[in-house]
């Protein structure tokens, strides 16, 4: 995602996926996050084991400044992502979308506890 950071880079990753044809193989991930970082666990292995993305890669957590949601077979989801340093990369950022898939663990939530545990200031949502 270039060098975008921010709402921004939410934004316009959120735009790019949405229209692209076919859409995006997506999958349900275990998303754990602590003082060390955001690690992601794909339990079925659909598209990959696990993730990990250091605190110190990890940049800004937002939802979609546009409030758009994710569409499925069951209900619409909120989309949040976050955005971490490219590995290898001073000055490239990758955005990472998601999409609430708990009732129980909605966006804002997620959201709120990433910015206080990794990024230190809330981000307003």
């Amino acid at each position: 995602m270039e060098s975008l950071t921010g709402p921004q880079a939410v934004q316009k990753a959120l735009s790019l996926t949405l229209v692209q044809e076919p859409s995006p193989l997506c999958t349900v991930v275990h998303f754990k996050v602590s003082a060390q970082g955001i690690t992601l666990t794909d339990n079925q292995r659909k598209l990959f084991f696990r993730r990990h993305y250091p605190v110190s890669s990890v940049i800004f957590c937002a939802l979609d400044p546009q409030d758009r949601k994710w569409i499925t077979d069951g209900p619409c989801s909120r989309v949040f992502g976050f955005v971490a340093r490219k590995q290898g990369s001073a000055t490239d950022n990758v955005c990472h979308l998601f999409a609430e898939h708990d009732p129980e663990q909605p966006a804002s939530a997620i959201v709120n506890f990433v910015s206080k545990v990794m990024i230190g200031s809330p981000k307003k949502i």
